[in-house]
């Protein structure tokens, strides 16, 4: 999806495979897989990090989404690491698959993480990767509530570890491609969220249960907690899920 190839194309410059203009080399090797949670300890010694020094996280949450899955947060960064592995010569490290949520924690299913608790955990993973030698590190966040947390610790980490740390936000990164697509920039569980779990998972999108009562538009002038809606626009009247396969 286009979208990917944007995330991809950040990502590879990120990476340091384009220096000054110039391609720099990396030793080839071809690893039995790109997951980590798959190779043995022999073998990612091997590889890291003489022939990958890069690794995809991919980070989201537990939490509605309209009628696609609950755990699109995490869904959709792990499509994407997927996806751009080979093509920026990373491994995937296991997915972070619970998140800051609060406000949403009293839905079913929902699961949330104190900001605290989440920005010591992925501050130790964090440390923990570099330690392991690898020297780009790129968080795919599936999740805004993770946000705050994560942009202080990348700062953080980055001059302590002396690695460099890349923090993507995959749907502000991608919105002209949704303003391309639908001619809006979508929102939670949205037209460009639901679209890339429809193209990614169909067979878990329930457009039989939709109904634009569980719609509602972003607005700084007032929370509430639970919020009373599942699917968040980001510009009143657009963003509308479509579940057109087309797009």
């Amino acid at each position: 999806m286009n979208r990917t190839l944007k995330i991809f194309a950040v990502a590879l410059v990120f990476a340091g495979v384009l220096h000054g203009g110039t391609a720099v080399a990396q030793e080839t090797a071809t690893p039995t897989t790109r997951e980590m949670n798959y190779l043995c300890w022999q073998e990612f010694g091997e590889l890291v990090p003489e022939a990958i020094n890069t690794v995809l996280v991919p980070l989201g949450s537990l939490e509605p989404h309209g009628v696609i899955p609950n755990g699109t947060d995490n869904l959709a960064p792990e499509s994407m690491a997927r996806d751009i592995a080979v093509r920026t010569n990373a491994l995937i490290a296991p997915t972070l698959n619970y998140g800051i949520t609060p406000a949403m924690e009293a839905y079913p299913g929902a699961v949330s993480i104190s900001s605290k608790t989440y920005r010591g955990f992925v501050s130790d993973m964090l440390n923990s990767l570099a330690d392991n030698q690898f020297q780009n590190i790129i968080l795919l966040n599936g999740h805004g509530g993770n946000t705050a947390a994560l942009q202080s610790l990348v700062t953080e980490i980055s001059n302590s570890k002396k690695v460099r740390i890349l923090l993507v936000n995959w749907w502000s990164l991608t919105s002209d491609i949704s303003q391309g697509i639908f001619g809006d920039i979508g929102g939670h569980a949205a037209s460009n969220e639901t679209a890339y779990l429809q193209a990614s998972y169909p067979e878990h999108i329930h457009s039989e249960r939709y109904s634009q009562d569980m719609t509602m538009t972003t607005d700084a002038s007032w929370s509430a907690s639970p919020v009373p809606y599942t699917i968040s626009l980001y510009v009143d009247g657009e963003g509308y899920p479509t579940f057109d396969q087309g797009q």
